[in-house]
């Protein structure tokens, strides 16, 4: 039986391939490939192509999709993360651009924050208010047909 050493020398060294598919992408950067796809289609990532036509994803891709996963994760849109990747991507951009983005996502989300207690306060008070039992008569149905509290 041959071992692999023996085999040595018999044939020509080839060429490491070192692509990064979209698998391997994926993979490495936490996100779907369809996310993958969607953020190529809509601009944010240009991947390198093969002679075969399939992308090759760099290692600059992987830090992108991870910054731009990231960015979602902090509740930014795909316009603002656009915004976002341009400023990162810009080492002569001003951090005042970037905090100016930040903030302005910091008074969206108070704002989102403010109405979801404000619907938390009259589900809180339809839910205190239901007798929950054999009766049929019910605010929160009463509510959600538009002849309750909040109307």
């Amino acid at each position: 039986m041959l071992t692999f050493h023996l085999l040595e020398g018999l044939f020509p060294p080839t060429k490491e391939i070192s692509t990064m598919n979209i698998g391997i992408a994926s993979e490495k950067s936490g996100l779907p490939a369809k996310t993958i796809r969607y953020y190529e289609d809509i601009g944010l990532l240009h991947p390198a192509r093969t002679d075969n036509g399939y992308r090759d994803y760099s290692t600059a891709d992987i830090h992108r999709l991870r910054f731009l996963q990231r960015s979602r994760s902090l509740g930014f849109s795909v316009d603002e993360c656009r915004q976002l990747l341009s400023l990162y991507q810009d080492r002569e951009r001003d951090s005042a651009d970037v905090k100016e983005i930040a903030k302005a996502k910091l008074v969206e989300i108070d704002r989102k924050i403010a109405e979801l207690v404000g619907l938390r306060g009259l589900l809180h008070h339809l839910v205190s208010h239901c007798h929950g039992d054999e009766r049929p008569d019910c605010p929160i149905i009463d509510e959600l047909a538009g002849q309750g509290v909040a109307q």
